[in-house]
């Protein structure tokens, strides 16, 4: 598919009279309007969301057609807002993106100037997007327990998902922070690679099903959860004192049976993280430090696979076929 310097490619949902389809296009070359900015894409990601989106799974996006993919980075090309000129290395998470505006699935992404962020020293786009979505989500998660007064000497931090993109990032920030990560994953071939990232101890995912009275013993300083339902309930019993508990997903459900005694008795909290529209200063809080202090100190080990535009729809597939791990970059030119 051959494209000019007027066209770009793009992978692009549909849903209209012939039902959910998508695959790549190829479009004109958008124009910012004032307060907007070009960027020429190099990477994304594909996270959890973009594989609903994508094949039709979830309801994720709000309008239609859409180009697909929450993340994006690269360089921008053409600038109408003064903060960003030709050449700055950008990224983008959230947002609007593949929600109600055109995503990062494409080789060009137009937006407002507010949704992007200088990439930070120590990152270059590819790196900033083995982090993605995930990266933010994970470390929103630490910020918001730690800002809540987690610390280490509360216990280990259990971290279900954990073969996840967001669940392996977490395990390896917790490590570099000082706190011992237990890792809860359905898949036990991977008990390896989540120990090369940090994680102390591996659980299988029914490991707290006997986890049912009001308060079980406390095994646990506190938990990132991208499980809810049963699960997290679970969780609820175990955490230690003044632990805490950031929810960041429901992959095992939206609903949550437990009592409030874990919580007025053992002064436990539930953290919820929201990372699509993090304040602009917080964002760019967290993007330094996962430049920085926070970095996995191997994030070659957390990227698993690198696709173009044409592998999407099979890694969606996969992805929700549970036959994925860790993070997924997407090479967009």
């Amino acid at each position: 598919m051959q494209t000019d310097m007027a066209t770009y490619r793009a992978f692009r949902i549909h849903r209209d009279a012939r039902g959910h389809h998508a695959g790549i296009e190829v479009l004109p070359r958008p124009e910012p309007a004032a307060g907007e900015v070009l960027v020429r894409l190099s990477h994304s990601s594909v996270n959890y969301k973009d594989a609903l989106a994508g094949t039709g799974r979830g309801k994720i996006l709000r309008t239609f057609p859409l180009v697909g993919g929450i993340d994006g980075a690269g360089i921008v090309e053409e600038s109408r807002d003064a903060r960003y000129r030709e050449g700055d290395a950008v990224l983008a998470t959230g947002w609007g993106l593949s929600f109600d505006h055109d995503g990062g699935y494409a080789g060009y992404l137009c937006c407002p100037a507010d949704w992007l962020l200088p990439i930070p020293p120590g990152l270059d786009p590819g790196s900033a997007m083995i982090l993605g979505t995930a990266g933010l989500t994970a470390a929103l998660a630490v910020h918001r327990m730690q800002v809540n007064g987690q610390r280490p000497e509360l216990g280990p931090i259990l971290v279900t998902g954990a073969s996840g993109g967001v669940g392996s990032i977490a395990i390896a920030i917790l490590t570099r922070l000082g706190y011992e990560a237990a890792a809860v994953s359905g898949k036990p071939a991977l008990g390896d690679w989540l120990r090369s990232l940090g994680a102390r101890q591996i659980l299988a995912r029914d490991a707290l099903a006997d986890a049912t009275r009001p308060l079980e013993q406390a095994r646990w300083g506190g938990a990132i959860d991208s499980a809810g339902g049963e699960l997290l309930a679970q969780i609820t019993r175990t955490v230690a004192p003044s632990g805490n508990i950031a929810a960041v997903g429901l992959a095992g459900g939206h609903e949550l049976h437990t009592t409030v005694m874990p919580f007025i008795l053992r002064g436990v909290s539930l953290l919820g993280c929201n990372s699509v529209d993090v304040p602009a200063p917080l964002r760019a809080e967290l993007w330094t430090r996962l430049a920085g202090d926070w970095r996995p100190a191997d994030l070659g080990a957390v990227l698993t696979e690198t696709i173009d535009l044409a592998g999407l729809p099979g890694i969606f597939e996969r992805m929700l076929a549970g036959e994925t791990h860790g993070r997924l970059l997407v090479r967009t030119p």
